[in-house]
């Protein structure tokens, strides 16, 4: 047991080639993640220090387990030179060296349960902390504000939260777990080194740079090599992703076999890529074996003439010996985990971007309450705003209006108006520039995002079902609604009909992104869930742009209804929406222009009535558009 343990540190020993090939650059996505050279690098994983005291017991157990561990290594040498020296050269009978390996074999033993232990508990730490650090990304994610997700891509997201973490659980529960206990196997064995023998530890001293400055050198070259590697293949991964998303399109356009053949090239050059640093990393391998292995058989030589000479017996040779290759050993396997903790570290550092994250739109420390119930009156005073990812362009300026409770009012204008953005300011997805906004005359700023948002049900153009049954897509606006309540907002939708024709009805499972639904089915989903959600305010943006003519008519019944009593904002085009309404507001630019009935705004003859003029806005070509 103690010869094949000795065995494979020997042969870790030759890994030390791997010092610069654990590419380190892999997925290096932000500047700082290409700063995992350095001792500094390793500062994020210190960010994980919360989450591991969530479990002091634990963690107190694997420390225990990992020093009885390294101890019980440390302690083989030294059994095997009684048992060379006491057992073998010294006369002492059978019951002698049956005693010697006896010791020896309590030694395996212990080293064996500790190693068990150590094994259990940092895989149990490891997934606890992944299942925590998940769970408090996840969270903070769903806390930022819009601006955020208007820099950041969902791809980039999803990759720091499963390939980032997945790289910090391998690294905690194989790469710091082993480097840690060959950091104490390491220390103690060039500690006993040098008590068994200190002219051979000088010598092992003396070798040490012979052998590191040129694989250090070389390295670089590796390092570089696998950097590259890896950046063609993050390319090449980047467009099959694009590829594959937007499959569709790229049928639709005919284009597969170019396509095809781009991603083909693209894979070429990566394995052109991978075999040049394949050929590097051999190399570095070879060079690496004959140092370490050139040294050892020099070592051994020496120690050889020593014990022919009496200075030496041949149990401090053999004790000796087994401690360099342990030292040897362990140095070369910290050379050999420190890529994977140097891209954990990394991985660390990019989730901490995450956590370090605040929202742009914060919350007061005490925030107003709203009167119940909610009124559902608006207010916009001189509101201007620019999105941050196009800070020098103006969407809305100086607009200001008041919107009485229970009014119905449309929004039109022409595409780029601001129009849209006047939710995403109700909703406070982000903050106006300059001015106020008030519900029930109370600045939206002062409430909690909780109680603001709850004042809304919104149906978008485009609407955002997720792969999950029909039940649960429109249930998703209140948490708490049963069957009932889910079939009773179908039924006002004009839902119910399709969905009770499909065989699993309301269980029927909708696909990502509800591809399992024709357009104006899961506008009806859509509105179905603002239909649940009976809040006393009501956003429709182009609530039934996908419906047919029949359809519609249906709808507007079933909006008609749910409009009673609440005050309602509705982006149109459809004439009949906009007819009904008891005032519309016109946007041009960014700027609220006009604003009356639509009688009152055609007689006007200003830009409504120029809109209405120009834009074909009904299915029925006989009906006169409206902007």
């Amino acid at each position: 047991m103690a010869q094949k343990d000795a065995q494979q540190n020997a042969e870790r020993v030759n890994t030390v080639a791997e010092i610069a090939v654990n590419d380190t650059g892999v997925d290096e996505m932000t500047a700082q993640g290409a700063r995992s050279r350095g001792a500094k690098s390793l500062y994020p994983l210190m960010r994980l220090a919360p989450f591991l005291k969530r479990y002091p017991s634990m963690l107190a157990l694997s420390l225990f387990a990992l020093l009885i561990a390294a101890l019980a290594t440390l302690a083989l040498p030294f059994a095997i030179r009684q048992v060379v020296d006491l057992g073998f050269v010294s006369a002492g009978g059978d019951g002698h060296i049956d005693r010697y390996f006896q010791y020896l074999l309590a030694i395996v033993f212990v080293l064996a349960v500790g190693s068990a232990l150590r094994f259990y508990c940092v895989y149990w730490l490891a997934e606890r902390l992944i299942a925590d650090l998940k769970s408090d990304v996840f969270s903070k994610l769903m806390s930022l504000s819009a601006g955020f997700y208007d820099r950041a891509h969902s791809g980039e997201m999803m990759s720091r939260l499963a390939a980032d973490t997945t790289l910090i659980n391998t690294a905690i529960r194989a790469s710091v777990s082993q480097a840690l206990r060959n950091f104490l196997v390491m220390t103690g064995g060039l500690i006993m080194m040098i008590v068994s023998s200190p002219a051979l530890s000088l010598m092992v001293i003396l070798a040490i740079p012979v052998i590191v400055l040129p694989l250090m050198f070389y390295g670089r070259i590796v390092r570089r090599l696998s950097k590259d590697a890896q950046d063609v293949l993050a390319g090449l991964n980047q467009y099959g992703s694009e590829a594959l998303s937007n499959v569709r399109l790229v049928q639709a356009f005919g284009a597969e076999k170019h396509m095809k053949q781009r991603f083909e090239a693209g894979n070429e050059e990566a394995v052109d890529a991978s075999l040049l640093r394949t050929r590097a990393r051999a190399m570095l391998t070879a060079v690496a074996i004959f140092l370490v292995m050139a040294s050892i058989v020099l070592i051994l030589w020496y120690g050889a003439h020593d014990v022919a000479n009496g200075s030496m017996s041949p149990g401090a040779l053999v004790q000796f010996m087994l401690y360099a290759v342990f030292a040897g050993g362990s140095m070369g396997s910290l050379t050999e985990v420190w890529g994977e903790v140097a891209q954990a570290a990394g991985a660390a550092e990019r989730l901490s971007d995450y956590l370090d994250a605040e929202p742009e739109v914060k919350e007061l420390q005490d925030p107003a309450l709203l009167s119940r119930p909610v009124n559902g009156e608006i207010t916009f005073k001189n509101v201007s705003f620019s999105y941050p990812t196009r800070p020098d362009e103006t969407v809305l300026e100086g607009v200001s209006f008041h919107i009485k409770p229970g009014e119905r009012v449309a929004i039109v204008g022409a595409s780029g108006a601001g129009k849209s953005t006047l939710y995403q300011l109700l909703l406070r997805f982000y903050d106006p520039a300059q001015g106020r906004i008030l519900i029930d005359g109370v600045g939206i700023e002062t409430l909690t995002l909780a109680d603001l948002r709850a004042c809304f049900a919104l149906v978008p153009q485009e609407p955002n079902l997720f792969d999950a049954s029909i039940e649960e897509n429109i249930a998703f606006a209140d948490g708490g609604a049963d069957k009932a309540d889910v079939i009773s907002a179908a039924k006002a939708a004009q839902a119910d009909e399709f969905i009770s024709q499909f065989s699993k009805g309301y269980e029927t499972i909708v696909g990502e992104g509800g591809q399992g639904l024709s357009g104006g089915q899961r506008q009806r989903i859509a509105l179905a869930r603002a239909i649940l959600r009976d809040a006393p305010i009501l956003l429709l943006d182009e609530a039934t742009s996908a419906l047919d003519t029949g359809s519609e008519d249906k709808v507007q019944q079933a909006l008609l209804k749910i409009m009673e009593g609440r005050t309602s904002l509705i982006i149109a085009h459809r004439l009949s929406t906009v007819r009904d309404a008891d005032r519309i507001l016109v946007f041009d630019k960014g700027r609220f222009v006009e604003e009356g009935r639509h009688n009152e705004l055609v007689e006007k003859g200003g830009l409504y009535a120029a809109l209405q003029r120009t834009q074909l806005l009904n299915d029925d070509a006989s009906v006169e558009p409206v902007a």
